[in-house]
């Protein structure tokens, strides 16, 4: 008999498997983490032996906290810490009557807290490192109230107010599963815990909004709602998602144009308010018993029964399985049709908030389903709280610059009051409200007006981050493609920014305000903490600080900006003139005259006409708005929105994040290889062997498109030679001025030559097929005589 070796063993018992995940998805009872914006207050209760950790994010941030014993007396010693300032900056925050203040003045009154005389304690210099901390104890129950004080920001200057982050450890966790509810929004009305694996039914009349929370992340519920006077006569019209989905034009229902549920009348019954998730299911049925017999769980509890048995007593008659809005449910159909599923993105605390357009009957059901990914592998509850019609609750979608980041809701622009005066076609873009179209114009007229006259845009999403320090152009010279040491004060400079393997982190400009003064404007947040982390890894002396809040800016374009700009701007002798600037230069002006608001304007634009950009504090947005069109009404001015703003930027070759480049892409294959000096910048800097070395062994080419049909092509339609895919379109537009559908486009370098005849795949990208020829990149102006006219 042969000997048989026994199989190689893998000793001891499996291992878990590994899964990053944010620390916000992290299960950790009794932590908390407060955000306080840059000239912001937050107040919070406090616990005997609660422990907390203030952290400065940017640096330089000063920190103010006022401690409050449980009687309402102001008094340090409840963080055992002694006063050492009068609490001057939380003072004028609450008097300046900014975003919250009225609600916190409020909290304040109702606790008896007299900060009249209030002695504070102070943490943090402004040459505080970013990532300083500060540790202290809580001795006694009470209260806290955190400030991050700051005055506005003149636009020249760069002491902008940044965010702290408090981490709360607390002794005696108040345990709702295994996170603390977040506060409610306002006094609630109704609040309601629909337990693991059960649901709940409940009444919400005609104005009222619905809170619906994920208490501990990754829980789904399902929703339904029904019009209560239609089932006062026995009509049981359930909201209808089918209805709701072609009637909306999307998957599911979002804050803003398309918010409305409806039922099979097309009677609407809720809309969307706000959302923190931004990932839902109007497609599946709830959860029903079929759905686990088929599977082999005969008898698991489910949605559908669930429903039933909660709505037994509303009138509503039983049915074998539902259909519903499944909320905070990751759903998504692959490219062969099939409808897959995967765990929420939903965090403790997210939340959905509805407004009832008619009186309603409601259920929502906390999802038992534990045989799939759908509920993240770990049961929990859902919480309802309903809030007053009188509430007012703005429209917002939340916003995280970072896994990591705690959420930011969608915001109003400087601009947003006399901006909504003219349109009510706003979209949300990077967390904020802008105009898609104007009412009294579309976008072919505003086009026009940009390359005719005049256009006046809200560009304020732009982030912006101040870089300051003797270390500055240092660090500027090794995050940026462009050279630094060239740049004098008063220029500015377009440049990319990219990683190690050459791929584009973002594109933006630089301003030097002075010697070791810098600005960075680009489009993503993670630009500005990519260039932090650098400086912190580096052991840099350079502070880089988001003024984003601090500084939002118009932009004035086309042939008669120049104008519009030399009529409203004033500027002193030692700075240049509107008729002095040079493209790609700034001035340091006055708006009306040397007393008037603080601006920067810069000679720069996403157009490819003359224009220049209005840098301000959010607090003289609107006179700066009405400035321009007080001095532009006679010159032709229209105002514009995001969908001409795309026309003109892709007529004159002009790259957008995520379309046009991506961390994939090099700043060559993305058409702005002139920002990559490799020859005349002979200082290192990130990318730079890499971005050798794509230069020299090129794969793809960025190029233009001119198609010879009327038919509409998009942003990711493949492009083929034969019946080979040899490129895709980033940006397409039907030119007013050619005449013609013109497009971006990555080709492979094997075709990408100009004159080279290439079709545009259309359907599944064989069956149909629009002729095209490649051409240079930008349609308009290529050698950019106009913006530098």
């Amino acid at each position: 008999m042969l000997d048989t070796p026994y199989p190689q063993i893998i000793p001891g018992p499996p291992r878990p498997s590994r899964i990053l995940t944010p620390q916000a998805l992290q299960r950790h009872p009794g932590r908390e983490r407060h955000v306080v914006p840059g000239a912001g207050v937050v107040m919070l209760r406090l616990g005997q032996g609660d422990r907390l950790t203030l952290i400065n994010d940017e640096g330089g941030q000063p920190a103010e906290l006022v401690a409050v014993a449980p009687d309402g007396r102001i008094d340090a010693a409840v963080l055992g810490l002694a006063p050492n300032g009068q609490a001057e900056g939380l003072k004028a925050l609450l008097a300046g009557g900014g975003s919250g203040m009225g609600a916190l003045r409020r909290g304040i009154a109702a606790r008896g807290i007299d900060l009249a005389s209030a002695g504070s304690v102070r943490l943090f210099a402004p040459d505080t490192p970013a990532g300083a901390r500060a540790e202290m104890t809580a001795l006694d129950d009470g209260w806290l109230i955190l400030a991050a004080p700051g005055l506005p920001m003149a636009p020249e200057a760069q002491d902008t107010a940044t965010p702290l982050t408090l981490l709360v450890q607390r002794s005696k966790p108040a345990l709702i599963g295994k996170h603390d509810l977040p506060d409610p929004l306002a006094d609630p009305v109704l609040d309601l815990r629909v337990k693991s694996a059960t649901a709940e039914s409940y009444f919400v009349k005609a104005g009222d909004y619905i809170q619906i929370l994920d208490v501990d992340g990754r829980q789904c519920t399902d929703f339904q709602c029904f019009d209560a006077r239609k089932l006062d006569r026995g009509i049981e019209h359930a909201l209808d998602v089918t209805t709701s989905r072609t009637l909306m034009g999307h998957a599911y229902s979002m804050p803003g144009l398309h918010s409305k549920y409806f039922d099979q009348d097309w009677v609407p019954l809720v809309e969307v308010v706000q959302d923190t998730v931004g990932r839902h299911d109007a497609f599946a049925m709830a959860c029903a018993s079929k759905y686990y017999d088929d599977i082999g769980y005969p008898g698991h509890v489910n949605c559908s029964d669930n429903f039933n048995a909660a709505l037994k007593d509303r009138g509503v008659t039983a049915r074998p399985g539902w259909m519903a809005v499944n909320m905070f449910f990751n759903t998504n159909i692959d490219a062969h049709g099939v409808l897959i599923s995967d765990e929420p993105w939903s965090r403790p605390g997210d939340y959905v908030l509805l407004r009832a357009l008619t009186d309603i009957v409601c259920v929502n059901s906390a999802c038992p389903d534990d045989t799939s990914p759908a509920n993240g592998w770990y049961l929990s509850d859902i919480h309802v709280r309903t809030y007053s019609g009188a509430e007012k609750f703005s429209r917002a979608i939340a916003w995280r610059p970072t896994p990591d980041s705690e959420p930011k809701m969608t915001k109003e622009t400087a601009f947003h009051d006399r901006i909504s005066a003219r349109t009510r076609n706003v979209l949300e873009y990077k967390g904020y409200w802008l105009p898609q179209t104007y009412s009294q114009n579309g976008a072919i007229e505003e086009y026009w007006a940009c390359r005719e006259k005049a256009v006046v845009l809200d560009l304020s999403p732009l982030r912006k981050f101040e870089v300051t320090g003797p270390d500055a152009e240092a660090l500027m010279q090794w995050v940026v493609t462009r050279d630094m040491k060239k740049l004098s004060a008063g220029q500015v400079v377009y440049s990319a920014m990219c990683y190690e393997h050459g791929g584009m982190i973002d594109d933006g400009t630089v301003f030097r305000l002075g010697k070791d003064q810098f600005r960075w404007i680009g489009g993503d947040d993670y630009s500005g903490i990519w260039i932090r982390e650098q400086a912190e890894k580096l052991g840099l002396r350079a502070m880089v600080r988001s003024s984003t809040d601090q500084m939002h800016n118009l932009a004035v374009q086309g042939p008669n900006s120049r104008e519009i700009l030399r009529r409203m701007v004033w500027t002193a002798p030692h700075q240049p003139t509107i008729d002095e600037l040079g493209w790609f230069r700034f001035t340091v002006a006055r708006l009306g005259g040397p007393s008037g608001a603080p601006l920067v304007v810069s000679r720069t634009g996403y157009t490819g006409e003359l224009g220049f950009e209005i840098f301000c504090h959010p607090k003289d947005g609107s006179a700066v708005y009405d400035a321009v069109w007080e001095h532009g009404g006679d010159l032709g001015l229209k105002p514009m929105g995001l969908a001409a703003l795309d026309m003109v930027r892709i007529e004159a070759g002009l790259i957008f994040a995520g379309y046009d480049f991506s961390d994939q892409t090099d700043p060559f294959e993305a058409g702005i290889g002139f920002t990559v000096p490799l020859k005349s910048k002979t200082d290192d800097f990130i990318g730079r062997e890499a971005l050798i070395r794509r230069k020299d062994t090129p794969s793809r080419k960025f190029v233009g498109l001119e198609i010879d049909s009327n038919v509409d092509v998009h942003h990711g339609d493949c492009l083929h030679i034969g019946r080979a895919q040899v490129g895709e379109v980033t940006s397409s537009m039907r030119s007013p001025l050619l005449g013609k559908n013109i497009a971006l486009a990555r080709v492979d370098v094997a075709h990408a030559d100009v004159g080279t005849a290439i079709e545009v795949g259309k359907l599944d990208g064989q069956q149909k097929r629009l002729p095209a020829v490649i051409v240079p990149l930008s349609h308009y102006d290529p050698k950019k005589t106009r913006p530098q006219g």
